[in-house]
């Protein structure tokens, strides 16, 4: 496979010092295993928290408690109930249209904030790569690259949820499939811009065993988490009743319970970003010499 030479070189990237090595911040070399592909992953964690902690909050946990509350505020389900109670064998009044507005506000909040999260997935990706490469960061310009990335990468992030979501309708197994097939498809997008779908999927097919246990084992940390803030929310929020927002003490409370279940998912965004980050980075060691400088530099 190209190593992808001609790409933009900054003065903290020495080009003579391409190649492949072994003590490498970011790349995993061939060989390494899973200790290496995790201690890259730690490493990742434990130089950027202090700027990956706050570009999570702002443009993953924040989105995420947003869409939460605003499911709260158009949730018709208590006069669902109310008037089922009241006559069982009829649909409640105008089921249909409040079906399609809730949804509807779901599906409109799910795009907007999927583009914001996107600038966190670029903003992350680019205090990650510059960090492992040694280069200053700032939240500044973590942002400030995430916004130009972002509308490139929310367009394929889109095309990525319907072909996954298509392929679960279809037998459940192909959207599996398509979930591992096209999961280094934003990072190719960031650090390639070129072809990320076929790009991704070759990288599974090359490496299958590899590449499924580094994702496998990124998304068993974001689901087994996702799982705990969800039972979280899901049992605080019960003594609030079905319709917590409609009176001011129990919407406090009940937004409250909603941003405090959001950030105990935060470090299921954090452990998505470095781990699919750190998986691709070791894919292209294994198709040439590589190192987190000229990642970094890619990155542009």
């Amino acid at each position: 496979m190209p190593v992808y030479p001609g790409q933009p070189f900054h003065g903290w990237y020495d080009p003579a010092a391409y190649g492949l090595d072994p003590a490498d911040a970011l790349v995993t070399p061939p060989g390494a295993g899973i200790n290496g592909w995790f201690s890259r992953c730690w490493g990742a964690v434990r130089r950027g928290w202090s700027l990956l902690l706050p570009i999570v909050v702002l443009t993953q946990v924040l989105p995420a408690a947003a869409l939460s509350v605003l499911g709260l505020i158009f949730d018709p389900s208590a006069r669902w109930e109310a008037e089922i109670a009241a006559d069982s064998a009829a649909l409640p009044a105008n089921f249909g249209v409040d079906l399609a507005k809730w949804m509807g506000v779901l599906v409109a909040g799910g795009l907007i904030f999927g583009l914001v999260q996107c600038v966190g997935w670029a903003a992350g990706t680019w205090v990650i790569a510059r960090q492992a490469a040694g280069a200053q960061v700032s939240l500044g310009g973590a942002f400030g690259y995430g916004v130009r990335r972002a509308f490139g990468l929310w367009g394929w992030t889109l095309l990525i949820g319907l072909i996954v979501t298509l392929g679960f309708c279809l037998c459940f197994l192909p959207g599996v499939y398509a979930g591992f097939a096209l999961a280094m498809a934003g990072p190719v997008y960031l650090f390639e811009r070129h072809d990320p779908f076929g790009r991704s999927h070759r990288m599974l097919r090359d490496r299958l065993g590899l590449l499924l246990g580094r994702v496998a084992l990124t998304a068993g940390v974001v689901i087994a988490i996702g799982f705990v803030a969800g039972v979280v929310e899901g049992v605080v929020l019960m003594p609030f009743g079905t319709a917590p927002l409609e009176a001011v003490d129990t919407a406090v409370g009940a937004v409250l319970v909603i941003v405090g279940a959001a950030l105990v998912g935060l470090p299921a965004h954090l452990a998505q970003l470095v781990g699919l980050v750190v998986t691709y980075a070791e894919q292209r060691a294994h198709e040439g010499p590589v190192n987190s400088g000229r990642l970094a530099a890619e990155l542009g």
